[in-house]
């Protein structure tokens, strides 16, 4: 993904089965943190656009409504032909559970962060992602460091059913959604699985992350604004709907970081 005005995201939706179906959208104008539009549609491997199939313009708005962000995406057709065409092969199923799934992971994991830290003394702690083996990654560091979990592992598979998201693949239940474990001196390790089935790539690089969890919403801003000059920011810090001031980044160096302030 290159997000600028003139650059493209080249992706592959990939099936349970393993089969991957290639896209590509090109960005055509961005308005930081309002607005961006994108002409999309399916390409090869190598990401040259497939001609024989449609491509469609991508509109998106989003609107400050507090504490909530309302976004509005407006998909533009040639002709109706090509929006059959779009919605036969399965687009509004898999759109809408690929947003759902997203809604869904995140609003448990800040759920179990905020149960496990029940105050907002400031601490730093690492984050890792796995793309399935976090729990055997963690055993391990609990047997060099001779400690324990807190609140034990929780696992996907311990979600509520809930009527507003898919149901959680039985592959994805056995999974490690969020487990914390003391290793030196306060410092405390977190972790997660980050499924395919969800959409995530996990590589080495981008799997690990420092958080700091400042006393206030002015310190977060403050190390928020001076360690990601000259950096890649990937989620600007803001309000989430989950109840915390949350950003992140990778500063000028190359290192990931998480900035998350929970409110008391």
């Amino acid at each position: 993904m290159d997000f600028r005005e003139g650059g493209y995201w080249h992706y592959a939706m990939v099936s349970p089965e393993g089969d991957k179906h290639w896209s590509r959208a090109d960005y055509l104008k961005i308005i930081p943190q309002k607005y961006f539009e994108a002409i999309d549609g399916f390409a090869d491997e190598a990401g040259k656009p497939n001609n024989n199939l449609p491509r469609n313009k991508w509109e998106n708005n989003f609107i400050d409504q507090g504490e909530q962000t309302q976004v509005n995406i407006l998909l533009t057709f040639n002709s109706l032909a090509d929006l059959e065409t779009i919605i036969q092969m399965g687009f509004r199923e898999g759109f809408t559970a690929g947003l759902e799934n997203l809604d869904q992971y995140i609003e448990a994991q800040f759920k179990l962060r905020k149960q496990n830290k029940p105050n907002n003394m400031a601490r730093v702690s690492t984050y890792l992602n796995f793309q399935g083996n976090t729990e055997e990654a963690f055993n391990f560091y609990k047997k060099v460091f001779k400690s324990e979990f807190i609140n034990g592992i929780k696992r996907f598979g311990d979600l509520p059913a809930d009527p507003n998201h898919p149901p959680i693949a039985d592959e994805v239940k056995k999974m490690v959604l969020h487990i914390e474990l003391p290793i030196l001196g306060g410092h405390i390790l977190m972790g997660t699985d980050a499924p395919k089935e969800m959409g995530f790539t996990v590589t080495k690089g981008n799997n690990m992350h420092i958080q700091i969890e400042p006393e206030s919403r002015e310190e977060a801003q403050r190390l928020f604004d001076e360690l990601s000059e000259g950096g890649k920011i990937e989620q600007p810090i803001q309000d989430m709907f989950w109840g915390a001031y949350y950003g992140s980044f990778q500063d000028k160096f190359g290192v990931n970081w998480m900035i998350n302030y929970q409110e008391k």
